[in-house]
């Protein structure tokens, strides 16, 4: 049996959750009204995972999901209505600890909530299995890390259209906001990240960013040309690819192709670069997530002459996606996340 801590202020939301889970046959349920009642309860039930608002009365689900992950770490997906606001939060969740999101459909109070019962299962199912990453295991990782890099030169470089591209689901947020801060002002090779998100989350994700990376984050709601120092998210609803105009690289939106599962879709990406891109000068980066979006066009850029990497499954959230490219023998290097900047920058400084 799966031990799963509801946490919702509202006693509707709380009962049409539960019955959803109940119809599952394999969760013990408890339920929470606020967040000192989840912090209470997660001592003296124990779950298993949470699933936790966070605008609620008494204390909110931030400031109770950083208890939690003090106390007594245990996987978290949040559930949050699709506000500005709330994305703003959902992230800010995701950088305490929590492993995943859903959002509610129909906003604070979902009658409609049935419409992601599958995505609500399928995430707590899967936060279940899900490594915890806290804050202080980062920190000390970085402080322990040498800083052997060095920067890059001011030199002007000429455009090579050297490229990075990420592919991220599950978990994806907090990682990278483990790696992309880690890049320096002046690194040389644009990237671009197909993170699956609904669309009322990649500008609030963009921004959230731009404001701790130094290079600077744009989402990618229309065509952009591809610039060193700028770091690209897909715009969610959306899939992300690289094109030309007038010989030159550009990055545009196009709508979600209903033949791929994921998106924005990493193998659409992929293939779009396999297209119109060097693939020796392709750098393919396979970060935490579900399923298998991306392994097929990653391994071909491996195969010809492009460098990859797949997040190990030691610091993986959920190691569905780096395990299928290495599996399908994609994989150039394995590493842990907080490995992957120092990757990245000795490839970059080598010009490979």
């Amino acid at each position: 049996m799966i031990k799963l801590l509801i946490v919702d202020d509202s006693a509707l939301m709380r009962k049409l959750l539960r019955e959803i889970f109940e119809k599952e046959k394999d969760f013990q349920i408890e339920v929470a009204r606020n967040g000192i009642e989840a912090i209470e309860k997660n001592l003296s039930f124990q779950p298993d995972v949470i699933t936790l608002d966070i605008n609620m009365p008494e204390m909110d689900g931030l400031t109770a999901l950083a208890h939690i992950m003090n106390q007594r770490p245990v996987p978290v997906v949040m559930v949050s209505s699709l506000t500005e606001k709330g994305a703003l939060a959902t992230f800010e969740a995701l950088n305490l600890g929590a492993v995943d999101y859903v959002t509610k459909p129909g906003g604070t109070i979902s009658l409609n909530i049935d419409l992601i019962k599958e995505e609500l299962v399928s995430k707590v199912r899967s936060a279940v299995k899900a490594k915890l990453k806290t804050k202080a295991l980062v920190r000390k990782i970085r402080e322990e890390r040498e800083k052997i890099i060095k920067p890059f030169s001011t030199k002007e470089r000429t455009a090579d259209e050297r490229l990075i591209i990420i592919g991220v689901s599950t978990g994806g947020p907090r990682t990278l906001e483990e790696i992309l801060p880690e890049l320096p002002a002046d690194f040389p090779i644009p990237i671009i990240v197909a993170q699956h998100m609904p669309s009322t989350f990649t500008k609030s994700f963009a921004m959230r960013l731009n404001s701790i990376c130094e290079l600077e984050v744009l989402e990618v709601d229309r065509p952009l040309p591809v610039e060193k120092g700028k770091i690209y998210i897909g715009k969610g609803g959306t899939d992300v690819v690289v094109s030309r105009r007038s010989g030159k690289l550009i990055v545009h939106p196009k709508p979600e192709n209903p033949s791929f599962l994921w998106h924005p879709s990493v193998e659409i990406l992929g293939r779009s670069v396999l297209e119109h891109c060097d693939p020796k000068k392709v750098i393919a980066v396979m970060l935490t997530g579900m399923g298998y979006d991306g392994a097929d066009a990653f391994t071909e850029i491996k195969k010809r002459g492009g460098k990859t990497i797949a997040e190990s499954e030691e610091s993986a959230v959920v190691f569905g996606m780096p395990r299928e490219l290495i599996e399908k023998g994609g994989a150039e290097v394995v590493l842990p996340s907080e490995k992957i900047a120092e990757q990245l920058i000795l490839w970059a400084n080598n010009k490979v």
